[in-house]
């Protein structure tokens, strides 16, 4: 990729070495410079640059994601359970709408318009949680649990008449045996996506009958060709506006975070138990599930010697963009929903909000950019499609995959107000750094402080082992800045960019040229490859600084969240060592019992339940008592269990996700004298035991699980008594 080339602007006092001047002061080259190109010109040893003319005004007064994207809440009437399953816009502009409960409804009106409410038509029942719609030629095809299905309407009464199978699949029987899609290809065939299972006694997924955790293409006339496997969860599926096929897939075992892939036939993504069935006819792939490395380094890492694994396009950081990507939705209303034509919107169920991404192709493969875009949804964000009105329909559930919108299920549209937001429309890779593009001209002094930025690169392990907390975070020094003349790029040149690694881009002090701060102020760049093309004049680059060295060793030497957080049940292990915060009188991780105690007081036996809840969710002890609180992490999630003060248990959750990169690391354990005790964070079907003694003051205190978008509604209440 090659850029027209620009002048560049100097960070110090390389320049001035390389030409022999080193007795000239750094700003008055810069100055020379400037006088030049009439760019502004940005120093690393330059101080931060004043607030614009009425910056003052506009942090008073921020403006927020509702002043550009409205959501409006569609009514539905109290007899439908609208756990949405799967969505699609007819050729009317209705909604079908499949539910996970078995059936699909019409929904007519859904804009609202005038007076008129929607109205709610039953078009089919009884299927098996279906978990996507299509449409095409009348009919609606949707995928069951075990079958692709054909549903139609012979009489036009808008009611299915028949219930046509086209293909269908084994089950074992396990719960976690979800089914996706289908996703028509330009020939006419269906791509439809399939979970693996989920094994509690061995603690990671399983592929128990053929083809779970594969993509299948599948013929209208029912014949059946294994298109491309390593899939966990893949809950979102769709085409780019270049028609290629990409898919979501979830944190879990082989899979750090979650993450956006295409799928080409013959690919694998990386589930290793998928590859059981490589053996059977059809298969475009040879791998065994012993061939997969193990070995926790980066996927992308792993991926350039064990070819055979394909890397992800972008991925979405833990905790941060989400916990549980679901569906993913191209924008192609040619502008009507603002200026993110040809972009993705992405969901996520855990945290009820919506992601927007950006790819780019470099060298032949995809990688690119996701940000921040709309949050406060009423459920968990599941389907996403286009009304003929060019809003977003969110189609949402929240039984049994609990998310931080409060309701059961809900159906939503977002709504572009038609004001501009001022935000990172996207950011390019450049063959020495980024370019980030903006939806509207930057103050040029803000835009080239380098004050306003910080680059920060990390990773994820690649490994059997459920999830992975962040690795190999480092910062990227930033060498030179150039500001369009338009003011609506800035390209940054920056040192210690790494392939395969996720480069956080923050941009808190760029301003509007009209000192707007951004709606969304950081993006995540998936940089796969370093594009070919000119650099900036390096000749003129000020020599590196020196790298956080600290901040990379903290990083380095931090244990795994999973790391001895636990034992697999049956097992024994020494236990991990007690956190104790300086200053703090008691530890408040204490995993061996007091030697003084000689037997607890009180033992109990805390256990987790579908849908993430504890159970029990209440236990009674006696103030000034010995506890001894056994966590048992009987979930298919990573967990913690932690005692907090009472009433502060959002405020605690709130605190953990505010750590970020380093959440998973720390266990979401916020440094607060707010949280009292506490588990680390435990792997599937692991366990920990911690000791304390009870407050000697009376009350209800909460514990909770302080993962971000768990500790919404995963919460119980230790009561105090006399």
């Amino acid at each position: 990729m090659k850029i027209k080339q620009h002048p560049i602007h100097i960070l110090a006092k390389a320049a001035l070495f390389a030409a022999g001047l080193a007795c000239v002061s750094p700003f008055a080259v810069q100055a020379q410079i400037q006088s030049k190109t009439g760019l502004p010109v940005s120093s690393s040893s330059k101080q931060p640059a004043p607030a614009p003319k009425g910056l003052a005004k506009v942090e008073a007064d921020p403006e927020k994601e509702d002043d550009f994207y409205k959501l409006i809440s569609l009514p539905v009437p109290e007899d439908i359970i609208l756990e949405v399953g799967g969505m699609v816009t007819l050729p009317d502009g209705n909604l079908a709408v499949c539910t996970r409960r078995g059936e699909v409804w019409i929904v007519s009106n859904p804009y609202i318009s005038g007076s008129a409410r929607p109205t709610y038509k039953r078009f089919a029942y009884g299927l098996h949680e279906p978990l996507g719609l299509a449409y095409k030629d009348g009919d609606i095809y949707v995928t069951q649990r075990s079958e692709l299905t054909r549903l139609h309407d012979a009489d036009g009464d808008g009611r299915a008449d028949s219930y046509d199978k086209i293909y269908s699949w084994p089950l074992s029987g396990n719960y976690h045996e979800y089914s996706y899609g289908p996703t028509f290809l330009p020939n006419g065939n269906m791509l439809v996506t399939l979970n693996v299972g989920w094994s509690n006694s061995l603690g990671h997924g399983v592929s128990l009958v053929p083809w779970r955790g594969w993509t299948l293409e599948i013929t209208p006339d029912g014949k059946m060709t294994p298109f491309a496997a390593g899939m966990r969860s893949p809950a979102g599926y769709g085409m780019n506006a270049a028609g290629d096929f990409f898919y979501t897939e979830n944190q879990g075992d082989w899979v750090g975070s979650g993450r956006i892939s295409q799928v080409e036939k013959g690919d694998f993504l990386g589930n290793a138990e998928s590859l059981r069935w490589t053996d059977l006819p059809g298969s475009p792939l040879k791998i065994k599930p012993q061939d997969v490395p193990n070995t926790g380094e980066p996927l992308y890492d792993v991926s350039k010697k064990f070819t055979a694994l394909k890397a992800p396009a972008v991925w979405l950081p833990h905790g941060i963009l989400g916990i549980s990507t679901s569906g993913l939705l191209t924008d192609n209303t040619k502008g009507k929903f603002g200026p993110f034509e040809n972009q993705l919107f992405v969901g996520d169920q855990g945290q009820s909000i919506l992601s927007r991404v950006d790819f780019e192709k470099v060298k032949g493969e995809y990688q690119g950019v996701v940000f921040p875009f709309r949050e406060g949804f009423s459920s968990g964000v599941l389907r996403l499609v286009w009304g003929h009105d060019a809003s977003m329909f969110v189609g949402m559930t929240s039984r049994g995959w609990s998310s931080t919108g409060k309701e059961l299920f809900s159906l939503q549209r977002v709504v572009w107000t038609g004001k501009m937001p001022f935000e990172m429309k996207t950011i390019h890779a450049m063959p020495d750094g980024f370019e980030i593009e903006f939806t509207q001209p930057v103050d040029a002094e803000t835009a080239a402080d380098p004050a306003s930025y910080k680059v920060t690169g990390f990773n994820y392990k690649y490994h059997a082992t459920y999830g992975s907390p962040v690795i190999n975070r480092g910062g990227c020094p930033i060498r030179g800045i150039v500001v369009s003349k338009d003011g609506l790029r800035a390209r940054l040149v920056i040192d210690s960019l790494r392939l395969g690694y996720i480069h956080e881009i923050t941009t808190a002090g760029v301003r509007s040229a009209n000192g707007r701060a951004l709606l969304h102020n950081v993006g995540y760049y998936t940089l796969n490859n370093i594009p070919d093309g000119d650099k900036l004049n390096v000749a003129l680059i000020a020599p590196a600084p020196k790298h956080d060295h600290e901040m990379m060793a903290s990083a380095a030497s931090t244990p795994p969240a999973n790391a001895k957080a636990g034992t697999r049940k049956g097992t024994t292990a020494k236990p991990a060592p007690a956190t104790k915060p300086a200053g703090a009188a008691v530890a408040k991780r204490v995993t061996e019992m007091p030697a003084a105690w000689g037997e607890p007081d009180y033992t109990i036996n805390m256990g987790t339940k579908p849908g993430l809840k504890f159970a029990p969710e209440q236990f009674q002890v006696k103030a000034g008592s010995k506890v001894r609180v056994v966590f048992n992490n009987e979930d298919d999630m990573l967990h913690n269990f932690v005692v907090v003060t009472p009433g502060s248990a959002i405020q605690v959750g709130e605190l953990a996700m505010k750590l970020g990169l380093e959440g998973q690391e720390r266990n979401y354990i916020p440094q607060t004298d707010k949280v009292l005790h506490h588990t680390n964070l435990l792997q599937p079907n692991t366990n920990e035991s911690i000791y304390f003694i009870a407050p000697d003051k009376p009350g209800d205190y909460m514990y909770e699980c302080s993962v971000p978008g768990h500790f919404y509604v995963m919460q119980g209440t230790m009561k105090v008594v006399k």
